[in-house]
């Protein structure tokens, strides 16, 4: 299992919100969202999808509520299922 696998099973299937904000970045940008920064804001968006995600750290950890957030728009968009056999 990749970790992009993993890390969809953690934040989608199990609804797990205590991740790493690297590994929010790198799942977002796996999922082929674009980002950029501005101050310690990272906003990323993505052809095809209206919703914006605007991120933060908090410490080393991703933000709880912005995890969610980002599970919700992988949901609404039908999102990375189909790289890992969904």
């Amino acid at each position: 299992m990749t970790q992009f696998e993993k890390l969809y099973r953690k934040i989608i299937i199990e609804g797990n919100t205590s991740v790493s904000f690297w590994e929010i970045q790198f799942f977002i940008e796996k999922l082929g969202f674009l980002g950029r920064r501005k101050g310690d804001h990272f906003i990323y968006t993505m052809d095809g999808v209206n919703d914006i995600i605007n991120i933060q750290p908090d410490g080393k950890a991703a933000k709880k509520y912005q995890v969610k957030q980002i599970k919700h728009i992988v949901e609404k968009y039908k999102l990375g299922g189909d790289s890992i056999g969904e």
